[in-house]
């Protein structure tokens, strides 16, 4: 039996338990794939990060579920990027790339006002599929009304790194009576039936905020809910760009997430927009240490 020390921090928030959960586990060199995945089982939290050292970048990053291993994760990364940095593991760099399965990323290092630690973490470029399923299913297995979505802005598969089934929804209310059936979601999502749900709407708790939304896990990862999604965040501000605010080339968003479950936290999302009409995303966001302990596997 192995001892393995996790560091807890929360992503998007500078309050402890407030904002995302993350596990960082420093020594996942020493872990083979079947121990990595059983470490993030028994951390429970919808992601565990475990920074490793990389020949193509500054520091390769591997991303797990209690379920499954995920290409790249946003909060995971915001979190193992405040620990390295505050940990003395970076020294003074500012300017970093990392290794992850989605390719190689761009990280911003900056100190906001307060001289808060802030991460920027690019994105990869945003892609979007059609969903071709039913909206009252869609509605059914998340606990709401068919008629709550907005079906003036479609409904569709987007990622900037993590495929999730973006639902729009017309009034804010609608968020707090959502109750998910994890499931029911591969029978619906049949073209992506291993994708989460992210139900977003415009109307928000917060003035400064622009979008709002929820993030139903995938079925296969084992966990209900992501309180505040980072790739989810930037892949919201891919489609504000494509669909409601368009011939947009610079632009600044706030998404909140995370009221109705009790872990309120904030991601920054820029939008530039290329000579090619695509768009180069970052997210932006904050961390805190929570507190660390030992897994047994």
């Amino acid at each position: 039996m192995k001892t393995i020390k996790v560091y807890h921090y929360d992503a998007f928030s500078h309050v402890p338990n407030m904002g995302n959960p993350a596990g960082v586990v420093f020594n996942g060199e020493e872990l083979s794939d079947q121990e990595m995945q059983a470490v993030a089982k028994k951390v429970g939290f919808t992601e565990t990060a475990f920074p490793m050292k990389s020949d193509q970048a500054d520091i390769r990053i591997r991303y797990f579920t209690p379920g499954h291993e995920v290409d790249l994760c946003g909060h995971a990364t915001i979190a193992t990027m405040y620990a390295l940095k505050t940990k003395g593991l970076l020294g003074d760099k500012t300017d970093l790339k990392i290794e992850t399965k989605e390719g190689i990323l761009q990280i911003k290092l900056n100190s906001s006002v307060e001289d808060e630690l802030l991460i920027t973490m690019q994105q990869a470029f945003p892609k979007f599929k059609e969903f071709n399923g039913s909206l009252k299913e869609i509605a059914d297995a998340i606990g709401i009304e068919e008629s709550d979505i907005e079906t003036k802005l479609p409904t569709l598969y987007g990622s900037t790194g993590t495929w999730t089934l973006l639902v729009p929804i017309k009034s804010l209310n609608t968020f707090k009576k959502m109750r998910p059936n994890n499931a029911f979601f591969p029978n619906i999502l049949k073209e992506m039936p291993r994708v989460s749900i992210h139900p977003f709407c415009l109307e928000t708790y917060d003035s400064s905020a622009h979008m709002h939304g929820r993030h139903f896990s995938s079925a296969f990862s084992g966990t209900i809910e992501d309180p505040i999604t980072g790739n989810a965040s930037g892949v919201m501000g891919a489609y504000y760009a494509k669909y409601i605010n368009k011939n947009v080339d610079l632009m600044n968003l706030i998404v909140e997430q995370g009221q109705e479950i009790g872990r309120n936290g904030k991601v920054g999302v820029t939008l530039s927009k290329r000579d090619d009409d695509q768009y180069d995303i970052e997210i932006t966001g904050n961390a805190v240490y929570n507190k660390d302990f030992n897994v047994f596997i």
